[in-house]
């Protein structure tokens, strides 16, 4: 999955919340595009394998 987002904080919170349900290889950096405002953050999700309920954040729907 691509993200693009305003800096590399919104960026990381995003991926943070995928990861927080679905099993996911997270990026550790952001890229940006010479130019454009922004930046991107490639991270790979398994949407198959949704974490069980003992690692939901508590305030997500099924936690």
């Amino acid at each position: 999955m691509e993200v693009a987002a305003a800096d590399d904080r919104t960026a990381f919170a995003f991926q943070e919340a995928l990861a927080s349900r679905w099993a996911t290889a997270t990026a550790d950096r952001t890229t940006r595009d010479a130019g454009e405002p922004g930046v991107r953050l490639h991270c790979f999700l398994d949407l198959r394998q949704e974490l069980g309920s003992e690692h939901q954040t508590e305030g997500s729907p099924t936690g």
